[in-house]
């Protein structure tokens, strides 16, 4: 995943949006975490899928992650990438213990 454009502001951990899917787990390590589809279109099967690979990859965590390469760290901004629902595309966004899917 890379990082996302720092000027271009994001959603936070926790900002779920009204009528999002929410889908509950727990991490490698023990702790809570999830997945919310802000967009709420994404079959929650699907989403399931997509939180349980992310749990077996050891995705959620802290990790601190220089962004585009830099010499600078940040806890800040989460890991971002994309994701595809039938012919449809989303941004994917990954904070410590959640995930978060947003339309582009």
């Amino acid at each position: 995943m890379d990082f996302i454009d720092p000027a271009v502001p994001c959603p936070k951990p926790g900002t779920i949006r009204p009528g999002a899917t929410i889908i509950e787990g727990q991490a490698h390590n023990g702790r809570p975490c999830r997945i919310i589809d802000n967009t709420a279109s994404v079959d929650p099967a699907e989403l399931r899928d997509v939180l349980d690979a992310l749990i077996r990859e050891r995705r959620f965590g802290l990790r601190v992650v220089s962004p585009h390469g830099g010499n600078t760290l940040s806890l800040d901004h989460p890991e971002t990438g994309h994701i595809q629902f039938g012919d449809q595309l989303y941004r994917l966004l990954l904070f410590p213990y959640e995930a978060h899917i947003e339309p582009f």
